[in-house]
């Protein structure tokens, strides 16, 4: 549809300097902007004064607004404005279901473009003093979510594959964090293996609880979401890098 764009747009995982360019100049131009629960109030004051903002955020599991009535919203706005944004948390197509989004769109042949955002899975664990690779300790990693879609009755995560020691960077998944503790330990890892919950990273409000597989869950209890976790021996590098 000629002139009218939704900007499926990544906001970065809170702090605002961690925003792109692209990313704010968008933001600063939206005639309209739906957003998720994660968006930092200091991004939505860049927009216009005009600008219509529509709240569609997910709380723990509770969606005021079902994502097939956001895929509506989005194309309903297309349909009467430019410069329609779709912000979201992290990057879009990261656990975001921005992938789900963009094709709702282009099956009612509306223009939108998919503008990445820094995923909270590297960058949360950056500033905790968390490297997720590190020469002579790990070589690879691997982002797995912690909140499988309800209504499955088989697990898509396999378990078992996680018997290398590779870092293990789980997303949404802080009211899973005793089953995951449980899976990874059934499957292979030691109790004592390193852990961390980092909670509102990047943000003057994180907080991070170190420990171990068979402790992180009693540890960590009481702290607040959105949170992520990281399972590796890269979490005992925090001693000596943690900076913020």
């Amino acid at each position: 549809m000629k002139d009218r764009t939704v900007y499926l747009l990544g906001a970065g995982p809170g702090d605002i300097e961690l925003m792109t360019i692209k990313s704010m100049r968008l933001i600063k131009q939206a005639r309209v902007i739906i957003y998720d629960r994660l968006a930092n109030p200091d991004i939505l004051a860049q927009a216009p004064s005009d600008c219509k903002f529509i709240d569609v955020g997910k709380n723990d599991g509770r969606h005021p607004v079902p994502q097939d009535e956001i895929n509506e919203i989005l194309y309903q706005n297309a349909l009467k404005y430019e410069n329609v944004v779709r912000l979201k948390g992290g990057d879009p197509f990261v656990f975001g279901r921005g992938g789900e989004e963009a094709i709702y769109l282009y099956n009612r042949d509306i223009k939108f473009e998919i503008v990445p955002g820094i995923t909270s899975a590297i960058s949360v664990p950056a500033y905790a003093g968390i490297p997720v690779t590190q020469r002579g300790v790990v070589s690879s990693f691997r982002v797995i979510t912690g909140h499988e879609a309800k209504g499955k009755a088989v697990s898509q995560i396999d378990w078992n594959s996680f018997k290398t020691d590779e870092t293990l960077i789980f997303l949404m998944g802080l009211h899973s964090l005793k089953k995951i503790s449980t899976n990874l330990i059934k499957h292979g890892k030691s109790p004592d293996y390193p852990v961390a919950v980092i909670s509102k990273g990047t943000t003057k409000s994180q907080k991070v609880v170190v420990g171990t597989l068979e402790n992180i869950h009693e540890k960590s209890k009481g702290i607040p979401t959105p949170a992520l976790i990281i399972v590796g021996h890269v979490v005992l590098l925090r001693d000596k890098l943690k900076w913020f």
